[in-house]
Parts: structure tokens; C-alpha cells; sequence
């Protein structure tokens, strides 16, 4: 009992903030975030999920940090850079990011108290706008449609019944079930995206995000000129 006590004391004294950050965002990468509790995190950090507390106020808290982390992983747009290359570069960015962490999409804006890299990353986005001669009007525009984009695609993405680590194989397995169901002829447009796009060798729908974000960044430089 001597020993575990001294054991568990040690493992106190390593906490901190970021490695208790670090473990619940590794949880929740594995887990999903409803599954992520301070008992949990407790077990998984080898503490009492009391001595977590001098360290996050509560679980408010703690989402707030692993969103604070999430944002410190997306590419800020660097001073000079064009508006267009910085907004793609960190709009790609942030895809992966996502990608790494899909419990994170529902929490990114939703935070009453956000933490220094969340409001650097925005004041960074906005600063890039303006700089670039956007008005306050249009940088909102921009940021709001490139946010929802970016967004509402990776939701897409990652909830598909097929992702882009299954490869072509899964897309065909999946859309060929699905058509079996079809009577010839009934659903002639859905059958033709199958067999000329979706069953084609190395189609991946992660790679239509670009194409899209180009199309975005077009009509904002169209709207901004």
C-alpha cells in the first residue's frame, strides 16, 4: 500500500494541464467525447480523478483547453502571404485537423470562454482578410462561408458509410449493394455517378474538398473585386 501511495503521489506531481489535455484529447480521439469523464481520465493518467481538479476547474474547462489545442494545430496564415493561398492553406489545414479529432467539430465555435490559440487563429484569419483589403462586412462573408465549408464537409466526410482509408474497394462494395436494389432504369443518374465516378479505381470523396474550397475562394475574390 506504501508503495502504491508513493507511486500514485509521483504521478501527481508529473500533472499538468497539457498532459492532462493531451490524455483526454487522446481518449476522446479513441473513444468518442461522450465518453470522456474525469474518472476516466483519472484511470487512464494513473491519479484519483480529484487531483485532475488543481489543474482543470471542471469538464467545462477541460473542453475548452482540447479545443484550445485543436485550434493550435491548424496552420495560421503567415504575415505577406497572399489572402487566397493563406485561407486555402488553413482551410486544408483544418480539415486534417478534424480529421484527427472528429469529436471536435460540434465544440470548435462553441466555447463561451476560448483559450489564447483559439482567439490567435481568428485574429490571425481576419487579420489576413483585412490586410488583404477586405472590409469588415466581407471578411465576415469570407470567414463565415470558408468556416461553414470546412465544417460541414469533414462532417460529410467522416460520417459517409465509407471513408477514404477503405479505398476504392469499400466505394464499390457499397454502392454496388446499394444498386442491387435498383430496378433497371430507376435511378439512372444515381447509377451512372456510381459506375463513372464513385466505382472508379482511386476515387476518394476527401478529394473533392479542394475542388470545392477553389470554387469558394473564386467567387469571394469575384465578390471582394
Amino acid at each position: 500500500m506504501a508503495l502504491r501511495a508513493r507511486r500514485e503521489a509521483k504521478r501527481r506531481a508529473s500533472l499538468t494541464r497539457e498532459r492532462i489535455l493531451r490524455s483526454a484529447i487522446s481518449l476522446a480521439d479513441r473513444d468518442g467525447i461522450e465518453s470522456l469523464s474525469m474518472r476516466k481520465l483519472g484511470h487512464e493518467l494513473g491519479v484519483e480523478a480529484m487531483s485532475l481538479y488543481n489543474h482543470v476547474r471542471n469538464k467545462v474547462d477541460m473542453l475548452d483547453g482540447m479545443v484550445d489545442v485543436v485550434f493550435s494545430e491548424i496552420d495560421l496564415p503567415a504575415d505577406g502571404v497572399d489572402w487566397r493561398r493563406a485561407m486555402r492553406k488553413r482551410a486544408i489545414s483544418a480539415r486534417q485537423a478534424l480529421l484527427h479529432h472528429p469529436w471536435a467539430i460540434g465544440l470548435m465555435e462553441s466555447r463561451a470562454t476560448p483559450g489564447p490559440a483559439t482567439l490567435r487563429h481568428h485574429d490571425a484569419v481576419l487579420g489576413s482578410l483585412r490586410t488583404a483589403g477586405f472590409s469588415v462586412d466581407m471578411a465576415a462573408h469570407a470567414y463565415s462561408i470558408l468556416d461553414g465549408y470546412v465544417y460541414g464537409f469533414t462532417l460529410t466526410e467522416l460520417t459517409l458509410p465509407f471513408g477514404n482509408s477503405e479505398g476504392t474497394a469499400g466505394v464499390a462494395e457499397i454502392a454496388g449493394n446499394i444498386m442491387e436494389g435498383f430496378r433497371p432504369g430507376e435511378y439512372p443518374y444515381l447509377a451512372e455517378m456510381a459506375v463513372d465516378r464513385a466505382m472508379k479505381p482511386g476515387y476518394k470523396y476527401g478529394d473533392e474538398f479542394e475542388y470545392g474550397l477553389d470554387l469558394i475562394l473564386d467567387g469571394i475574390e469575384r465578390v471582394r473585386d
